[in-house]
């Protein structure tokens, strides 16, 4: 990782009025109705920070954001860099870094996700126990220090989880949990591959995430990884479009938002 180019971001934000963050909030492809619950006191579009890449893909805003709620700082990356736009690792764990860089404690890292559980329909959403890396690379790689080799068992914090499964029980919200896999993407998956995918394990399936929390775990920040299942992979499976998966990512994504404004009341 370049530090002086992080260093430059990071001097750039708080320059910005954005510092003393304790939750990062990585928004996926079409989850924007996650904001709607939030009360923005800034943002900032990504061509204006230095250095800061650009996300191509749909359903992906280009936009830092920041808001604060019973005396925490969150701050929103709306927009996500996938390995599959080209992007190296150090690109894709950037907003990691600057999570860390600028105080904070907790990274929330939501996606859309193909289901793989006969249990799970299209609009649920899943809080992830747990993963299963299928990327080529790892973001850790080359790093020099022997913290690299650290532990991915409860890579996603079990007491922070059981707090959000708390509050979704509360509300009434049918929470979903399973393991995610990672994907490199971009073609979607063959019924083969849907097929093998949960045979080694998977509830769902997307092209994103898994790095971020590898690196996430190496800085020491706590993890709440959640997915919207926006597509089946077993069952009658039928052709799906990137817009049909914003689609109905965007719907479930407000009831999402809702969950994550109460949860970090009460973190």
């Amino acid at each position: 990782m370049k530090f002086e180019k992080i260093s430059k971001i990071v001097q750039f934000l708080k320059s910005n009025e954005i510092d003393n963050i304790y939750v990062g909030i990585i928004i996926g492809s079409g989850i924007k109705g996650l904001m709607e619950s939030f009360e923005i006191k800034k943002e900032i579009s990504y061509s204006e920070i230095p250095y800061f890449p650009l996300p191509t893909s749909p359903g992906h805003e280009g936009k830092i954001k920041f808001s604060s709620i019973s005396d925490k700082n969150i701050l929103f990356f709306c927009g996500r860099f996938h390995y599959y736009e080209g992007y190296n690792m150090e690109d894709i764990i950037l907003p990691i870094y600057l999570i860390k860089s600028l105080g904070g404690k907790i990274l929330v890292t939501t996606n859309a996700a193909g289901g793989l559980n006969p249990l799970f329909s299209t609009g649920d959403i899943m809080r992830i126990i747990d993963h299963i890396n299928l990327f080529p690379e790892n973001p850790l790689r080359g790093i020099k220090d022997d913290k690299k080799f650290v532990s991915m068992i409860d890579a996603y914090d079990p007491e922070i989880g059981s707090l959000f499964d708390k509050i979704a029980e509360e509300e009434g919200i049918d929470l979903k949990r399973g393991i995610y896999v990672g994907w490199q993407g971009p073609s979607l998956e063959t019924r083969a591959e849907y097929k093998f995918l949960r045979i080694i394990g998977g509830d769902a399936v997307g092209m994103s995430t898994i790095p971020e929390v590898i690196a996430a775990r190496y800085l020491g920040l706590k993890v709440l990884g959640i997915s919207i299942i926006t597509n089946m992979g077993i069952g009658e499976i039928t052709p799906h479009s990137p817009s049909d998966i914003v689609k109905i990512a965007e719907n479930s994504s407000k009831i999402l938002g809702k969950l994550i404004l109460k949860w970090i009341e009460k973190l």
